[in-house]
């Protein structure tokens, strides 16, 4: 099937009063199991490569681009393809002709006027191409690199207003918010404010995004979509399942050196976990 578009897949979502699914790309196995989990749930999902991911790769994003792309042509499931927490002007840039419909810039680390600076100025070289672009505002903790954040310290979950005035300074196409989850949970633990979801929702004229969903636990979920999320990140849920497959099978084949032996069940219990978030949206 041809690549779905992102800004369709949201728009859908939010006319059905649903949401849609993004899972993290790091290897072709990853990109496999998304779209095998998305063909089991009969739902539609949102394939994303980060900068980290692209990092990993040597910072040539090309090769996984076209793989993870591929990956989703040849599915039955409807798939779009997303650049994820992009902080690098080089990298947003090399978005176009890679087919990325959409890219998650992220300047939410600087100053807020620099910001808003940043961000429209990413929003204009991506309108001009068709490119659909998120960005954040609020600090969701727990990216690579940085400090461990408490998602419930003061001043770290966006406020409303300012969320308002800051989608109508940039004309972001959809703003990923910080309402109490964390990225790299490897426990689903997380506690959301509904409240604040539902005021956001009432402020925001724009799609909602949830990062670091993999340590919320299923009925929160549920319960922040029906408050207002509609693009749901999920990121270390995958290489959990993925991980701990793999160990699984060495610790009963200590002997075994063929990667296809643990690379199949650690693929098939990613698509687990993509087939069950799916089915909670």
């Amino acid at each position: 099937m041809p690549l779905v578009s992102t800004g369709e897949l949201v728009s859908a979502a939010v006319a059905e009063g649903r949401g849609v699914a993004a899972f993290n790309v790091i290897t072709l196995e990853h990109a496999d199991a998304i779209a095998a989990g998305a063909e089991q749930a009969g739902a539609p999902a949102i394939l994303q490569i980060s900068e980290n991911a692209v990092k990993f790769h040597g910072g040539r994003l090309s090769a996984i681009a076209a793989a993870a792309a591929a990956v989703a042509r040849a599915s039955s499931a409807r798939l779009s393809l997303h650049l994820d927490h992009v902080v690098s002007a080089d990298l947003l840039r090399a978005a176009d002709g890679e087919g990325f419909s959409s890219v998650m810039f992220d300047a939410s680390k600087l100053p807020y006027d620099e910001n808003v600076k940043a961000t429209a100025d990413a929003v204009r070289w991506g309108h001009e191409r068709g490119i659909w672009i998120e960005a954040e505002l609020g600090k969701v903790g727990g990216k690579e690199g940085e400090a461990p954040l408490d998602a419930h310290t003061p001043g770290v979950r966006t406020d409303p207003s300012e969320a308002a005035a800051y989608v109508a300074a940039t004309g972001v196409d959809a703003l990923a918010v910080a309402v109490g989850s964390s990225h790299a949970m490897t426990e689903r633990t997380a506690a959301l404010d509904h409240t604040l979801i539902s005021a956001l929702r009432a402020k925001v004229p724009v799609p909602l995004v949830l990062h670091g969903s993999s340590g919320v636990p299923d009925a929160e979920i549920r319960k922040a979509v029906t408050s207002g999320m509609t693009k749901i990140n999920v990121g270390t849920a995958l290489n959990t399942a993925f991980t701990g497959a793999v160990r699984t099978f060495l610790d009963a084949n200590p002997q075994a050196v063929d990667p296809r032996k643990y690379l199949v069940p650690a693929r098939t219990a990613m698509a687990g976990t993509v087939a069950g978030f799916l089915g909670l949206l």
